[in-house]
């Protein structure tokens, strides 16, 4: 008993303490999106109080992200009408993006984040990070920028610099030092002390007289279900579009879940969270609010202020409320250059150039990573994420496209059979030609494949017998099988043995299907090379030959 109080007792602590990073975020990460500061706060709850109920992690901090928020706003910034509009297509997305979450559960792709490499992943945050950061500074310099893209912000600036509010300027300033000063290594909520300091300045200090925008009033008296009505063409883009919503959302949860589930030695389910985010994130949408997920930044908060369940979420979520009942028209005071520095704090964990070291010494994904970021930067976030992970994708099936085709040899007096190339004390079996592709055989590569063999074959007029090993192809698409067919026909002409040889039970399978259809022709195999030698016809002796020991 003693122990459950000092648990809950933990958990109030934590829930206390995150409760005074979340709120000044959600307020941010709504001027991020270009929605009301409501929208941040209502998606804030309500993804603490879903994960809370529903989720697996004990850690698990659901709320909106600057990804979402930067995701969200790349995705709706180019929608006619106004800002009624605006909001009905951003409400839209997030109820989307959460079906699309619970029909992934239901479908069980709880390992759907794989489809992003780390290296894209991480190129893409870096260059989501560094877009995010450049896009507040119109706010702390009070420039007018007639542009949307990164890279035409960045000449806008520096046009209108001469022109800059020096008093939003060190506004800004001052609260980015601060936090940069307590935010780092410290259980202080940086965020809150910054907002509570330009709350308290601004009954001081008028920040309209001296150009310094606010929040302005929060509306949080239309909160309700709402289903946004718009035509058949709008529903429609909304789905595609969710669906990079969504993959951005998980894989950072998923990769906040299981850092920490790892950590701890904790188990957690992946399509449970997926059906748990698809909630939370249908909710918000129906009540206007933002898409929410599992940020790294407020998770770790979460686990440094001593949380030991997700008491601690739904604690926090109640004094989220409470503090926003008693505290609504201070809010409204808040600078919003203030706000901005708490976004740029946010994202400067992810601005770190050492996570991209590893791939430089390795020697591999560089120009993923780099082309990664430069999408973001160049092509926006939407289009950025979506070619990093089509480059991705590309350069992986060139690899595969592109397999080596190993000739094997007999090393020694072993059963062990290797690459003649790698190995010179290994020998060829007289007469029969081994052969192992290095990759699983499939539509890019078989006719590559096939045409390796072929010239290999053709190269050694006198072979009595073709070996192909397959150890390497788990199972066989219709392209694979039509060139194996091809080879098949290629080496009864020249009345050579055909085996294939390793075979995994669905490429056996399949094979033996195709078979029992064309006919005779191909020894099949799942047993080693050494033992399927043994399935070749005997070789005929004529004088001044011995067979081959075998």
């Amino acid at each position: 008993m003693v122990a459950r109080g000092a648990q809950l007792m933990r958990d109030l602590i934590a829930a206390a303490s995150i409760a005074g990073l979340l709120i000044p975020e959600a307020v941010a990460y709504s001027g991020l999106a270009g929605l009301p500061p409501q929208a941040g706060l209502i998606a804030l709850v309500i993804g603490l109080v879903v994960y809370g109920l529903t989720g697996s992690s004990r850690y698990a901090i659901v709320s909106s992200t600057s990804s979402s928020a930067a995701v969200l706003a790349a995705t709706v910034q180019n929608m006619a009408g106004g800002p009624g509009a605006h909001l009905a297509v951003a409400a839209m997305l997030v109820a989307v993006t959460g079906v699309l979450f619970m029909l992934a559960s239901a479908a069980r792709l709880g390992g759907m984040s794989d489809f992003i490499s780390r290296p894209v992943l991480r190129g893409f945050t870096f260059g989501l990070a560094l877009t995010m950061a450049i896009k507040q500074l119109p706010t702390f310099l009070v420039v007018p920028i007639r542009h949307g893209d990164t890279l035409r912000i960045v000449v806008d600036l520096l046009a209108g610099l001469p022109h800059a509010n020096l008093v939003s300027l060190a506004v800004g300033g001052l609260a980015l030092a601060l936090l940069f000063a307590c935010g780092r290594g410290s259980r202080l909520p940086a965020s809150l002390m910054v907002i509570i300091m330009g709350i308290a300045a601004s009954y001081v200090v008028d920040w309209q007289r001296y150009g310094v925008a606010v929040v302005g009033a929060i509306d949080l008296q239309d909160i309700g279900l709402h289903v946004p009505r718009l035509d058949r063409n709008a529903w429609l883009q909304a789905i595609e579009l969710g669906m990079a919503l969504v993959l951005i959302l998980y894989a950072e949860s998923y990769g906040s879940i299981r850092n920490f589930a790892l950590k701890h030695g904790d188990t957690v389910s992946a399509n449970r969270d997926l059906f748990s985010l698809g909630c939370a994130n249908l909710l918000s949408g129906l009540l206007r609010g933002m898409p929410v997920g599992a940020g790294y930044s407020a998770t770790s908060a979460n686990e440094a202020a001593g949380a030991q369940s997700r008491r601690a979420g739904l604690c926090a979520a109640l004094i989220i409320v409470l503090a926003v009942w008693l505290l609504l028209p201070q809010l409204a005071r808040t600078p919003e250059a203030v706000l901005s520095a708490i976004v740029i704090f946010a994202v400067s964990h992810s601005l770190r150039p050492a996570v991209f070291r590893p791939y430089w010494v390795w020697r591999r994904d560089r120009l993923v990573t780099a082309a990664a970021i430069l999408a973001v930067l160049v092509l926006g976030v939407l289009h950025g994420l979506l070619a990093g992970i089509g480059l991705s994708l590309i350069m992986t099936l060139r690899k595969l496209s592109e397999p080596k085709l190993s000739m094997l040899g007999r090393l020694g007096d072993s059963h062990d059979f290797v690459d003649l190339a790698q190995h010179a004390e290994a020998k060829a079996v007289p007469g029969v030609l081994i052969v192992r592709p290095e990759a699983q055989m499939f539509f890019a590569n078989a006719d590559r494949l096939f045409n390796g063999v072929m010239q290999l074959i053709s190269a050694q007029p006198d072979l009595r017998a073709v070996m192909l090993s397959l150890e390497e192809s788990p199972d066989l698409d219709g392209t694979a099988l039509e060139s194996l067919q091809l080879l098949t026909a290629a080496c009864r002409s020249r009345k050579v043995p055909l085996i294939l040889a390793r075979l995994k039970p669905a490429a056996l399978q399949v094979l033996e299907r195709v078979a029992d259809e064309q006919g005779a022709g191909v020894v099949l195999s799942e047993l080693s090379v050494d033992e399927s030698l043994l399935l070749l016809p005997p070789q005929p002796v004529s004088a001044g030959v011995k067979p081959d020991d075998r």
